[in-house]
């Protein structure tokens, strides 16, 4: 046994006891007579110190431990979701197209039209206190009357081909692109491709070019489908409670298989991170790939880790992006700042639904202000909250009006209030950890973001994870080329490894 001791504090018996180094592993001294040369050498100050010590790191050890548990992996079977009880459905697949009566565009043009006058903002306020009235009634809502034409627009919205089916009772609308031209040697790949809340497939329209077009170097290119989530534009909501995000990835695991697609990659942002990601989980025999634009993690222990990198910041963090996560609190007063919306739809859906439904402009108010702060929060002061340097007010009015001609705003708002409940929280799918091989990617200017080392703990084949030069929240939709890139990237390295 070798005794190690500091000159500086050889007076001190605490200091002593604690650098003892066994040469070996076989006990010189038995643990008796170990606490008796502490008793000796410490004191009774130093026992009850050692106690504490001792019992703290017992109590840790065990902490750890209990939240690295894994929670079983439950089984979420597909059920009825549509009116009624269940009965013989049409379970073929049916060609869809945009059609939208006379009746709800002239409704929509005399609401319009009677928009009485807003409430001026205050003085020098841009977005800061919500959507510019100024700026809604005096542009967006003039060009939507005067400038915008739906019939234009729906023609470009039909160009991709679009179909539904029945599943679990709901009628989903989904986009079917193939490749066109496939070069010999070249393998096809299913990519199914998921929005988000305030988003629609709209997002996905300049995108799905860059996917379905053989690119130079990759011996593979995608065969995309974007369906709209149970509840959002085209595709029915639920007739009865429980419809949340592990339920909606059920859904879209049994389309894909309507399809014929017993395999695929999911790609996904927003809520439509939260299903790809629930989709791993679950379903891992179907799921070859995930690749998400906001991937997250939520369990305790990624909590309990991200609270302590409040006191070492690069234990959870790099060292170049520790301040998109600490100050912790401010990030927090932020997303707090951000998140009034998501309490009121998880919690009163239907009510905010009344006000959403009756009123386009209050419709065009409440979703493009996301479209404004989540692409680039800097964009609050501004009077026109800076939507036009990224988007055009036509793309952003082709998504109002799929929840405006569909009357799905409150339906697409309940997917919240389905979700966060003790039901959903009590299947515990953020402590599972996915297999599946995943990607992450980080666009500067997304609501969150969650280091490596934090997503590892659910996404434990992590192999790819990447920062964007540029976008926000709606990455698809802003910066197609970019996503596009990152996920043929993610795909080559998953190919490379399943070889």
């Amino acid at each position: 046994m070798y005794v190690l001791v500091n000159r500086t504090s050889q007076c001190n018996p605490m200091s002593q006891a604690y650098i003892l180094l066994y040469k070996n592993s076989n006990w010189q001294i038995g643990k008796y007579k170990f606490y008796n040369y502490l008793s000796l050498r410490m004191g009774a100050l130093g026992r009850y110190g050692f106690f504490i010590v001792s019992t703290l790191g017992l109590f840790s050890a065990i902490f750890w431990t209990y939240i690295s548990q894994v929670p079983p992996l439950p089984e979420i079977k597909p059920q009825w979701w549509g009116p009624g009880q269940p009965r013989a459905v049409d379970r073929s697949i049916r060609p869809f197209k945009i059609n939208v009566s006379d009746e709800v565009l002239d409704d929509l043009q005399d609401r319009l039209e009677l928009l009485t006058t807003l409430t001026p903002p205050l003085e020098g306020i841009g977005f800061q206190y919500g959507f510019n009235t100024k700026y809604l009634q005096e542009e967006v809502v003039e060009y939507w009357k005067t400038k915008y034409n739906w019939r234009e627009q729906e023609r470009f919205l039909n160009k991709f081909p679009q179909f539904k089916t029945c599943v679990d009772g709901l009628d989903i609308h989904f986009i079917h692109v193939k490749p066109i031209s496939v070069p010999e040697g070249t393998e096809v790949l299913p990519l199914l491709l998921l929005h988000g809340w305030p988003g629609s497939v709209r997002e996905f329209y300049e995108i799905i070019p860059h996917l379905v077009k053989p690119q130079a170097g990759y011996n593979f290119v995608f065969e995309v489908i974007v369906p709209s989530l149970p509840g959002y534009g085209f595709s029915d909501g639920a007739a009865k409670p429980g419809l949340g995000a592990a339920q909606i990835a059920v859904i879209m695991k049994n389309l894909m298989e309507r399809i014929g697609m017993q395999k695929f990659i999911v790609q996904g942002g927003d809520w439509g991170a939260v299903i790809a990601s629930n989709m791993a989980t679950l379903f891992p025999e179907n799921v070859k790939g995930l690749h998400s634009n906001a991937c997250f993690v939520q369990s305790l222990k990624s909590t309990i880790k991200l609270f302590l990198g409040s006191l070492w910041p690069t234990f959870v963090v790099e060292k170049d992006y520790v301040d998109k996560v600490y100050p912790l609190w401010e990030h927090f007063q932020f997303l707090l700042e951000e998140s009034g919306y998501l309490h009121l739809q998880a919690t009163k859906p239907d009510t905010i639904g009344v006000a959403l439904r009756d009123s386009p402009a209050g419709l065009a108010a409440y979703i493009l202000e996301k479209f404004s702060t989540w692409t680039n929060p800097a964009w609050k002061s501004s009077s026109d909250g800076g939507l036009t340097k990224k988007f055009s007010l036509t793309k952003l009015l082709d998504n109002i009006m799929i929840y405006w001609v569909t009357g799905s705003i409150t339906t697409s708002a309940r997917l919240y209030s389905e979700t966060f409940t003790k039901a959903q929280m009590a299947l515990e799918l953020d402590s599972i950890p996915t297999a599946v091989p995943s990607g992450c990617t980080n666009a500067p200017n997304e609501l969150m973001y969650l280091s490596e080392s934090l997503l590892r703990d659910k996404y434990v084949n992590l192999i790819h994870f990447s920062h964007m030069k540029a976008g926000g929240h709606f990455l698809a939709f802003e910066e197609p080329q970019l996503l596009a890139d990152d996920i043929w990237q993610f795909v080559k390295k998953l190919r490379n490894i399943a070889k």
